[in-house]
């Protein structure tokens, strides 16, 4: 096997929500395999914790305070990044907020907040990142759904909807950017062990043990699970693979 084919060395990755949960996990792997990482965020102290662990990997690394639900905001991380590294090679929109509530208890402000956090700012950054990749005719946008993109749950109808949107978005941006040499792709996380996860299993009584059950891999994932397949879908391998959406997620969706 070519190792180039995986190889990031001199690549430019964004990785919003890239201070801690799935996507450090992604970051983690996209450093190691050479690429220089702007870790987006709004928590300032945790994305320079992570900045420091990730220069570990002999690469550069960067932490941009932003709030991606904000366009002018957007917009200026792009300039930053653009400005610091010269290029944009990789945009992870992994950035999202889940507020558990049946539909009939859900606020408008709450729904609001989800669709905004998790799928309006895929598409703000996607289009804030579009021009530095066409320029360059080659690009990949990684987007983070959800296995709620898959399934229905009573206590996430904002959440699964913003997932379920983020597959749409994935293909309408894959078709729309091919000719660009532009690969979109989503991956599905299944039931990960994170701290949104970890309040899921305060909240929903006997979580735990009904994952367990489902899932033929029979455990929580760790965030460390997402680092091949984000270098994957980063790389010069999928420059043939474009508009899918892949679960991670231990085989939690093929059960019955």
């Amino acid at each position: 096997m070519n190792a180039e084919l995986f190889g990031l060395r001199g690549r430019v990755a964004i990785v919003t929500g890239g201070n801690g949960g799935i996507g450090l996990g992604i970051a983690r792997g996209l450093a190691a395999a050479g690429a220089d990482i702007a870790v987006v965020g709004r928590n300032e102290s945790k994305s320079n914790a992570a900045v420091d662990e990730l220069r570990q990997h002999g690469i550069t690394a960067i932490a941009v305070t932003t709030d991606v639900t904000d366009q002018p905001a957007i917009s200026a991380m792009i300039d930053r990044v653009s400005g610091e590294f010269g290029r944009i090679d990789i945009l992870v929109n992994n950035a999202g907020i889940n507020i558990r509530k049946p539909p009939h208890a859900l606020e408008l402000e709450e729904w609001d907040s989800v669709i905004d956090t998790n799928l309006t700012s895929a598409f703000l950054c996607s289009k804030a990142a579009y021009p530095a990749m066409k320029a360059q005719a080659a690009g990949k946008i990684i987007n983070i759904g959800s296995m709620m993109s898959i399934f229905g749950a009573s206590f996430a109808p904002a959440y699964a909807a913003s997932k379920g949107g983020i597959v749409q978005f994935t293909r309408s941006c894959a078709c729309a950017w091919a000719a660009d040499n532009i690969q979109v792709n989503a991956i599905l996380p299944g039931w990960i062990d994170t701290d949104l996860t970890r309040q899921a299993r305060e909240q929903v009584g006997g979580l735990h043990d009904r994952v367990l059950a489902r899932t033929p891999a029979a455990r929580w994932g760790e965030i460390d699970d997402f680092a091949g397949i984000a270098v994957f879908l980063a790389s010069r391998a999928s420059d043939f693979v474009t508009g899918t959406a892949i679960p991670v997620d231990g085989g939690y969706s093929i059960m019955g």
